[in-house]
């Protein structure tokens, strides 16, 4: 039961600390390149926004999207194990795959985030390496 809850914890903390990081990223997009002062929220205009995004812009969110994928899966495996940054792996690239299929952002943004946040996950949630000091494996 243990196992379970601190399982449970990982994947909910994993899971904040993205919440954190990518609303970090959309708040710096939405200082760069702002919502129109006439905007209504509907599907086309927020389309018609994400097509006028400049390339600068995405450029930098690549990366930091990257960062919180790996910032998010390295703290459940840190917490709990690999089943933790597993699941957090796979809802935050689910959530990758909705997003970039319902906007319609340039394919090369499309492309490298499909390259680079899969391996920002995979990075994070690999087993963490030998010590030196005592020769134990620290991790699960």
């Amino acid at each position: 039961m243990k196992a379970v809850l601190r399982t449970l914890a990982a994947v909910l903390t994993g899971l904040l600390v993205l919440f954190i990081l990518v609303v970090a990223v959309e708040l710096f997009s939405a200082v760069v390149h702002p919502l129109p002062a006439d905007f209504g929220g509907t599907k086309e205009e927020m389309c018609q926004h994400v097509e006028r995004y400049p390339y600068w812009v995405l450029a930098v969110v690549v990366p930091a999207w990257a960062v919180a994928a790996f910032a998010s899966v390295w703290t459940a495996r840190r917490i709990g194990n690999f089943y933790s940054s597993a699941i957090v792996g796979l809802l935050l690239l689910a959530a990758l795959a909705f997003n970039i299929s319902k906007l319609p952002y340039p394919t090369w943004f499309k492309f490298a985030n499909l390259l680079v946040i899969p391996t920002a996950v995979f990075a994070g949630s690999a087993r963490r390496s030998v010590t030196k000091t005592t020769g134990a494996v620290d991790g699960n």
